[in-house]
């Protein structure tokens, strides 16, 4: 029952896992993580993201430009580039050593323990992951919140909105720590669910005779 329970588990993380890092990919380089509306010109959206800035015309003709200079982004933006391309690369690492550890592996299957340090370390640098991908997601998110109802802006300016990817993001993160929470859980039944090899069945062992006596068939009858 516990094996069964460890393979669904471990099954189930490495899915989600697989599917948050995927997610957090998407979330970094697409320029959706806020929406602008012009009141003046309903037939443009303005999309931003954390490297570039794109118009799309009712045409579907898009147009995108890079962010100028890394330093004159807003503080907000340029932490979470290095957050994001952070949770990445730990995504990453933590879908690699948890895939050393899964019990379908035939790497050191010999050894139990070596298996679930490898499923806990992954499942570790994956939480890691959802937590600095949540982060800058949220972050940017508030910060949107604020600058929509700032009261010293007046109305007829433009407001930025939540784009796909906030939520795209938030998703990922969600999956990614859940995905690392299952194989962390996973790796406490690796080690017990090795079942043990059984005992040998050895025939009867003939007493020992003491040194110097023979047995031979003529007295066998004697011999208590």
């Amino acid at each position: 029952m516990a094996g069964g329970w460890g393979a669904k588990a471990q099954g189930g993380g490495m899915l989600l896992a697989l599917l948050g890092w995927i997610s957090s990919c998407v979330t970094t380089f697409v320029p959706l993580w806020k929406n602008l509306n012009l009141d003046l010109n309903e037939l443009e959206v303005w999309n931003m993201g954390l490297w570039q800035v794109c118009i799309t015309q009712e045409e579907g003709v898009v147009e995108c430009q890079a962010h100028g200079s890394f330093l004159a982004l807003p503080p907000e933006l340029r932490i979470s580039r290095l957050l994001m391309c952070l949770s990445n690369g730990l995504g990453l690492l933590g879908c690699l050593l948890a895939a050393l550890g899964l019990e379908g592996w035939r790497t050191c299957e010999d050894k139990p323990g070596r298996k679930r340090q490898l499923l806990l370390g992954g499942g570790a640098t994956l939480g890691l992951a959802g937590i600095t991908t949540l982060v800058p997601v949220s972050w940017v998110a508030y910060n949107t919140v604020l600058d929509f109802w700032d009261e010293t802006v007046p109305d007829i300016v433009p407001r930025w909105e939540f784009g796909e990817a906030t939520f795209l993001g938030w998703f990922a993160g969600a999956f990614l720590a859940a995905g690392g929470l299952l194989l962390a859980c996973s790796a406490r039944t690796t080690s017990t669910d090795t079942p043990l090899a059984p005992a040998c069945h050895q025939g009867p062992v003939a007493p020992e005779l003491p040194r110097g006596h023979h047995l031979h068939p003529k007295n066998a009858d004697l011999v208590i």
